[in-house]
């Protein structure tokens, strides 16, 4: 298995990213710590939270996910074979979010107490926050780099032209700069990606790690008619799908899943892992049978004429 490095830092990860959204939602404790098991047990190493995870959930008020992975880190005892990612910036409730350099500094505390860690390997702004200066959330990471609470940091949700921007901060005030992205990026959202930030990314040597891999489980195989939506919380998100797009897409994974005897699920995530830009696709899991399709897929190698059909399947 190959690994990837992240950006220009000398930080190496297996094409997988494990998304900790569901830690402490869709997954209770006891079952994610057993994913987590599962993952590294298995030879990846990425794993991808945040602090706002999962403050949409009744009752959760955000810090859930980051609160499972600390007494995961505390009990197994395997913090250091993990690269661990998270972000800050998402509304938190009472006036908490943004990139400003006083809440920045504030909420890594936060995020560092329940996580049971003195460090994070992967601090990323989780969108960009227009109403500050690019140069004082820089200034702040910057700061956090060299107390030695941060490695390297990264943006989630940025657009080309502010990462641009931010790269020529960085250069002038020898700041740390955005090493990796994390874009909305799978076989059924291309167009913005492909068209917009793909060839900075290569340019610069930016890291990417694509969130909603599986279009928020479409690409599974299991939302193929509208009934299907009410299979789980995340249904209502795929409705967008259900088209002549998305069948054809369906039709190909299901071709591509059978000549090499795998699923749907990991031909997606190899079909994302076979484009040159791509660091690691970030997908959640809430059983040990999920995971087990994603890591078939990371380490599944499709041929060209895999590739093409599946890029034909979802041209834009």
């Amino acid at each position: 298995m190959n690994l990837h490095p992240i950006g220009k830092t000398g930080v190496q990860v297996a094409p997988l990213a494990l998304g900790g959204n569901v830690f402490g939602w869709t997954a209770d404790e006891a079952v994610s710590f057993q994913i987590l098991d599962a993952f590294v047990d298995a030879g990846f190493n990425l794993v991808d939270t945040a602090d706002t995870y999962s403050r949409w959930a009744p009752g959760h008020k955000g810090g859930e996910s980051e609160t499972v992975l600390g007494k995961w880190f505390k009990q197994s005892g395997k913090r250091n074979k993990v690269v661990l990612a998270t972000k800050v910036g998402m509304d938190m409730g009472d006036g908490k979010k943004g990139l400003a350099k006083k809440y920045i500094l504030q909420e890594v505390e936060d995020s560092l107490k329940r996580l049971q860690t003195d460090h994070i390997d992967l601090y990323q702004s989780h969108q960009d926050d227009l109403e500050t200066p690019l140069e004082e959330t820089l200034e702040a990471y910057a700061q956090l780099v060299k107390q030695g609470k941060v490695r390297a940091i990264g943006a989630s949700n940025y657009k080309a032209d502010r990462l641009k921007e931010a790269e020529k901060i960085s250069e002038q005030k020898t700041f740390p700069r955005y090493e990796c992205l994390q874009p909305h990026y799978n076989l059924c959202e291309r167009e913005d990606y492909e068209k917009n930030l793909e060839p900075l990314m290569r340019e610069k040597n930016i890291a990417v790690i694509p969130y909603w891999s599986l279009a928020s489980g479409f690409l599974t195989g299991k939302y193929r008619t509208e009934a299907d939506l009410s299979k789980s919380p995340r249904g209502g998100a795929v409705k967008k799908y259900l088209n002549d797009r998305g069948f054809r897409i369906l039709a190909a994974l299901d071709e591509t899943a059978k000549e090499t005897g795998t699923s749907p699920t990991a031909v997606a995530i190899a079909w994302l892992n076979a484009k040159p830009s791509i660091t690691a696709p970030i997908a959640s899991a809430t059983s040990l049978k999920q995971l087990s399709d994603l890591v078939s897929g990371a380490r599944l190698q499709l041929s060209p004429a895999s590739v093409q059909k599946l890029d034909q399947a979802s041209a834009f």
